[in-house]
């Protein structure tokens, strides 16, 4: 449509390319060795173009672990090359999909598909910063009644984090209930927490219930554990910000 008004765009799927994902405290370090641009110029979100051990890459300054740390985008051919020349450090180990999630549920970060879904409007997830402030005065997009409404009325739920002591960690659709068993919500997203050495998990409540330090349970393999409405980031974030 936009091009048939005259408008000059176009789409590529660059499925010529690789992702790889350098993240942690050290992360600066290790790819530093193999750039020729100063590091600490860049900023938590700024993206270069940068030859990374001679490689033309696309490199930005983020990730989804709430740890500072760079995501790569690599030509096929030299994604190998580039992994290994990260691996040749004995600070630097593969990992997998299992810890990634463990450190953005540490750092309050949302899964699409678990945390939001069709279903639910950023206001309700606590995103409203994501809309800047003339789209949220016009709301004149596709789901904008909706979140007008929210905005305007409230909204009848809210995402809140929760931490567990003791049992196994809640998992995505454990029922949230008060502690005389009334339901009141679900969760979304839960597992233990490596840093805190406690469950924690993010899922959305009835409004009336979502204050921190509200005493609530969950309802784990038949049995309700305590829970207590805690504030997001579990662990704060490290983003590189100079």
């Amino acid at each position: 449509a936009f091009q048939g008004q005259g408008g000059d765009v176009n789409m590529h799927v660059h499925d010529e390319r690789s992702l790889l994902a350098l993240q942690g405290p050290e992360a600066a370090n290790i790819l530093q060795t193999y750039v020729k641009e100063d590091l600490g110029s860049m900023y938590f979100s700024d993206f270069k173009m940068i030859d990374v051990d001679g490689a033309p890459c696309w490199v930005t300054r983020t990730g989804y672990t709430g740890e500072d740390g760079f995501e790569l985008s690599i030509p096929d051919e030299n994604t190998l090359q580039i992994a290994k020349a990260f691996l040749s450090s004995d600070k630097v180990r593969l990992t997998g999909l299992g810890a990634r999630d463990s450190l953005r549920l540490e750092a309050g970060l949302c899964l699409y598909g678990n945390d939001l879904e069709e279903h639910i409007s950023p206001v309700e997830a606590g995103l409203t910063w994501t809309i800047g402030k003339s789209r949220r005065e016009k709301c004149d997009f596709l789901g904008g009644e909706i979140i007008k409404k929210h905005l305007t009325d409230g909204v009848p739920q809210r995402r809140v984090g929760l931490v567990s002591e003791k049992g196994a960690p809640p998992r995505s659709h454990a029922q949230i209930a008060l502690e005389d068993g009334t339901v009141v919500g679900e969760v979304t997203s839960g597992a233990f927490s490596p840093n805190l050495k406690k469950n924690v998990a993010m899922g959305y409540v009835e409004k009336a219930h979502a204050k921190a330090g509200t005493k609530l349970s969950v309802l784990v393999r038949g049995k309700q554990n305590d829970a207590v409405v805690t504030k997001m980031p579990f662990v704060p974030a490290k983003y590189y910000k100079p």
